[in-house]
């Protein structure tokens, strides 16, 4: 259980670091990767919604085995943003730093499945 708890901290801490900075950062992101961002409604809305996660991260670092079923929804969460940097790089639609972006969240999807495997057999303690 150490494991998954480590595994959704670490999680929810690279999250907010990656992710918090982001909303301060549109103009640099518009001079660095060009066009500018003409819908910043779907920049800002992507950046609290993965920010939502962080907090799912570190309720599933905290109680893992009270949260299990969560554990899919965040697998899914991390690979449906790893998948799509993934392809969009194999397309030539993306750069290499957003593709590191999204081998990171294939990596935690990884360890998100790991986790529930690992605790799948775990009881529940008595509350």
């Amino acid at each position: 259980m150490l494991f998954s708890r480590r595994v959704f901290f670490i999680a929810a801490l690279y999250g907010l670091v990656a992710l918090l900075p982001m909303y301060f950062q549109e103009s640099m992101v518009a001079h660095m990767q060009p066009p500018a961002i003409t819908h910043a409604e779907f920049y800002y809305g992507f950046i609290g919604v993965a920010l939502a996660w962080q907090l799912g991260f570190a309720l599933l670092g905290h109680d893992p085995l009270r949260y299990r079923p969560m554990m899919i929804p965040a697998t899914l969460e991390k690979l449906s943003f790893g998948t799509a940097m993934l392809v969009l790089y194999l397309q030539h639609r993306l750069s290499l730093l957003m593709l590191a972006g999204g081998c990171m969240d294939l990596l935690f999807a990884a360890l998100f499945v790991l986790a529930w495997w690992r605790t799948r057999n775990v009881p529940l303690p008595l509350r």
